[in-house]
């Protein structure tokens, strides 16, 4: 059991540095992703469940993506995902799409994949400290699915969270997708 965020923070972003390569989700999101149109999603980096070949398989099924555009606040705005190759550099070395929605468009997504380095079995994510997407997912619509994007390891007991953090419903690994518990009411 992590005792506080910092120690969780480390103990994961560790473990993933020690993967030989990083798997995607491809899997495991065609067999478990909904009957939705508009999906809010991110671009992976480094040694995070990949998302790359998910989003292009989203595109050329006819799909909206939204990708998230970091703010110099490190609050979220939102743009469609034009295609890998269109996509622009943004803050923090982060790829993010040309056009700016605004921080509110997460609420017409009908699925959200976010990342996080960790998820508790009560639906507590453990993201990495900037408080982004806790902001973002506040904006979701109620009764819309949050599935944070994690590896089998990644997904545990227990996690310290705090009043502000936003609970998840599932768990999506590269191998399949974990129901969890809402911590909060919805």
């Amino acid at each position: 059991m992590f005792q506080t965020k910092a120690a969780a923070r480390q103990h994961f972003l560790g473990a993933r540095g020690l993967r030989p390569q990083p798997e995607g989700l491809l899997a495991s999101a065609q067999q478990a992703l909904p009957d939705v149109h508009r999906i809010a999603l991110y671009v992976s980096r480094g040694a995070e469940p990949q998302t790359g070949a998910l989003i292009d398989w989203l595109l050329a099924t006819h799909r909206e993506v939204l990708l998230p555009i970091l703010y110099a606040d490190n609050d979220l705005g939102w743009g469609v995902a034009p295609g890998a190759a269109d996509l622009v550099p943004g803050r923090l070395g982060l790829s993010e799409p040309p056009t700016d929605l605004g921080s509110e468009a997460i609420a017409t997504a009908e699925l959200v994949i976010c990342p996080a380095l960790a998820v508790a079995r009560d639906g507590v994510r453990l993201g990495r400290g900037g408080g982004s997407y806790d902001r973002a997912l506040a904006r979701v619509r109620p009764g819309t699915p949050i599935w944070a994007a994690v590896y089998d390891s990644e997904i545990v007991d227990h996690l310290p969270c705090d009043e502000h953090d936003y609970p998840v419903d599932a768990a999506l690994t590269p191998r399949h997708l974990v129901q969890l518990r809402r911590s909060v009411d919805d």
